[in-house]
């Protein structure tokens, strides 16, 4: 198929429209894989781009991306480091949808599913700033396109290559609070038809209570090689490693509560590009290595062994579109994943093994995407999934939208959308309250949305209207005298997201967006109201950020114990070049030092600040 549609259709053009006079400034390849003009698809993708990533001066994507994505939230507990296991941070939800820990939000890094291939959930200390170009993030379920734990949405990290001739090199080094260093290293290079990417990075706290240290090694390389005008390929490889240690909450305090944490992910990938028809084949595989000591509290004794596990995922992804006539665009594709492992537990006193769980599941896939515009004022989109897991059979998913092309660049959407989730190998096999016949979750979401880019593109602006009913949903309960997962739980969500830019001048820009949730089934890590607003300068050497977010109606409990949090954050950045190659910034994070907890049981710091440099030859 691939090399037929190229030779059939290889015009050097591109399926993309000019809409209402304004050309594109901009593509996502989130939602349909290959590059496309956002305005032409029905579902809301979010755009985090480099300049604002390196503005953060933070090693971790996740507190960005809850900042300047409505309707996403992710939990922390201390200044640097999510951590795994029991006290975990790093759960995120998108509209509620998600889970503790975080499986029905799905983590790609260029559009290779990640996570854990026992547990299913991403690991939230992967995903550092220093790999990634952009973050795309799709608001609503893209199960169609991308198949189990895509059911809340998608966040898609696009990994860094250099698009202009020539090299360059950075490293940044900072420290501030609580014994934080944040140190990294980049060097990217494009000569002739090849290009590469190198950064390594190390990171640490002491974080803001006693027992709370982390520490974190991370290197990324990537290699790539224009083949020809119409054919690359690249190969990439990512491995981090930290160190975390869980302090447990203030009324229950966890003693030797830590965890020792290697994950890697590499991948191959060959693409083609005809102008009419382009298309990928890709091959990944991750990999983890985990060793953690569940701690103990006051008056218990310490734990006898420790937990280990090596997991895996290895998987195909094949995927070619193909425009037949004037603006139609056919995407056909095919998805492969191998993923399990293996734990065991380690006996501290003999360093006897004794074995876990050893389990490994396939999931394969096939699909079909049509995209439709009908001259400058509408353009119609429809697909379907079959996805076959070995364990829970197949799964259909459909979904299709429209987009009003109105006039004054503004866009008018609609679509619906399925998503679901199979049970994960710790759901049915490890531990209990296990259950190996549990079936997939499932959910279906309604979303209405109107934007506009105004005359200057200096103002634009975009709001969202969904319904979300989901059933299936697996919940612990207590079943014959004891624990089980079961499919009994449901799904009830509707709100409201709006987000707005506007460019002042050619120093200023301010932006903010707002998110309301409601869930009639509430849910832990999901506020009810969730505002940002910032404000970035820069003039000459000079440039500043400033932001607040203020969180209402946070559920750190629910049922019985229900408890929400109210908080208010006010962070502020700033830089000063120094000369050409090296510039100073500093950083201040919850500088009104409110009193506040994400987790149960786990303050948060009150005012922090950093102070760095980095230098670029």
């Amino acid at each position: 198929m691939l090399l037929c549609a190229a030779s059939v259709c290889a015009e050097n053009e591109r399926d993309s429209v000019e809409l209402n006079g304004y050309p594109i400034d901009d593509v996502v390849v989130t939602g349909v894989r290959e590059e496309a003009d956002p305005r032409l698809l029905p579902m809301t993708v979010n755009v985090v781009k480099r300049k604002e990533i390196e503005r953060r001066h933070t090693q971790s994507l996740l507190p960005l991306l809850s900042e300047q994505v409505p309707g996403l939230f992710v939990t922390s507990r201390g200044v640097m480091g999510y951590g795994v296991s029991t006290g975990a941070a790093g759960g995120m939800s998108l509209r509620g949808v998600g889970g503790s820990p975080t499986s029905g939000l799905l983590v790609l890094i260029d559009g290779h599913p990640q996570y854990m291939g026992l547990m299913g959930h991403p690991i939230a200390d992967a995903y550092q700033s220093m790999i990634a170009e952009k973050v795309e993030v799709v608001r609503g379920p893209a199960s169609m396109m991308y198949g189990s734990n895509a059911m809340g949405g998608v966040i898609n990290i696009v990994t860094r290559k250099r698009e202009t001739e020539g090299v360059e090199t950075t490293a940044d080094v900072s420290a501030g609070s609580y014994g934080t260093v944040v140190a990294e290293a980049s060097n990217s290079l494009k000569l002739g038809r090849w290009s590469s990417t190198v950064t390594a990075s190390y990171n640490r706290s002491d974080g803001h209570r006693a027992d709370m240290g982390f520490e974190q090694y991370g290197g990324y390389a990537k290699v790539g090689y224009e083949i020809s005008g119409h054919w690359d390929v690249y190969a990439d490889v990512n491995v981090t490693h930290f160190n975390a240690s869980n302090p447990g909450t203030v009324d229950a305090p966890l003693y030797d509560n830590d965890s020792h944490i290697t994950r890697g992910m590499t991948s191959i990938v060959l693409r083609n590009e005809y102008g009419r028809t382009s298309g990928a084949l890709s091959v990944f595989f991750n990999w983890g290595r985990h060793r953690i000591d569940d701690g103990y509290h006051a008056g218990e004794e310490p734990q006898s062994a420790l937990f280990n596990s090596r997991d895996m995922m290895a998987g195909v992804s094949l995927y070619q579109s193909m425009s037949l006539f004037r603006g139609n665009k056919i995407t056909l594709g095919f998805d492969y994943q191998h993923f399990g492992g293996r734990s065991w537990n380690e006996v501290k006193a003999t360093g006897e093994d004794v074995p876990g769980v050893d389990r490994a599941m396939d999931e394969l896939a096939g699909y079909v995407e049509m995209r439709q515009s009908f001259g400058n004022w509408l353009s119609l989109n429809a697909g379907v999934r079959a996805d076959y897991h070995t364990q829970t059979g197949t799964e259909l998913v459909p979904q299709g939208g429209l987009a009003f092309h109105l006039p004054a660049n503004a866009e008018l959407k609609a679509v619906v959308s399925k998503g679901f989730r199979n049970p994960t190998i710790r759901e049915m096999y490890i531990l209990p309250p296990r259950n190996p016949v549990l079936r997939p979750e499932r959910l279906m979401n309604y979303e209405l949305s109107v934007s506009q880019r105004l005359p200057g593109q200096r103002l634009r602006y975009g709001v969202n209207l969904y319904y979300i009913n989901g059933n299936n949903v697996i919940n612990s309960m207590i079943v014959d005298g004891r624990p089980l997962f079961v499919n009994t739980g449901r799904i009830e969500n509707w709100g409201a997201e709006a987000k707005v830019a506007y460019e002042i001048d050619i120093h200023w820009r301010v932006n903010a967006n707002y998110s309301w949730l409601h869930m009639e089934h509430p849910v832990v890590s999901a506020p009810e109201h969730k505002l940002y607003a910032g404000a970035d300068f820069n003039m000459g050497r000079w440039s500043a950020s400033t932001g607040l977010q203020y969180v209402h109606g946070l559920y750190t409990a629910v049922g019985e114990n229900e408890h929400k949090e109210n908080f208010l954050l006010w962070n502020v950045r700033g830089s000063f070049r120094v000369f050409r190659w090296m510039s100073i910034y500093v950083t201040g994070e919850n500088l009104l030092a409110w009193r506040y907890e994400v987790m149960a049981g786990y303050p948060m710091p009150g005012a922090t600040a950093m102070g760095g440099v980095r230098f670029t030859i």
